[in-house]
């Protein structure tokens, strides 16, 4: 067997390991205020690594260019409460017209 079958092999012990030891929770451990909370704020943290690798990222160097400001007139109009797709049409307006100068 080479390395990578064994790679595969372990990984694929790995996850049925993971998802059997995630269904052999106790029901007390999963309706605790600590785990609920922590479960609702997964999302969150995941969609702003997601913006951060997405804003800073470029290959494997970091880079700040008009992403980051185009990130910061969202953050702004977030605030002002503008609705989804007004928001995204002006991020992006701005990212446009700060590569074009």
């Amino acid at each position: 067997m080479t390395a990578v079958w064994g790679g595969i092999v372990v990984m694929v012990a790995g996850c049925f390991a993971l998802k059997y030891a995630g269904l052999s929770v106790p029901e007390g451990v999963l309706q605790h205020p600590v785990t609920v909370r922590a479960v609702e704020l997964i999302p969150a943290g995941l969609l702003g690594a997601l913006i951060a690798v997405q804003v800073f990222a470029d290959g494997s160097s970091v880079r700040v260019d008009a992403r980051l400001l185009a990130l910061g007139v969202a953050a702004v109009l977030l605030a002002l409460r503008v609705p989804f797709l007004p928001m995204v049409v002006v991020s992006a307006a701005v990212a446009a017209l700060v590569r074009q100068v």
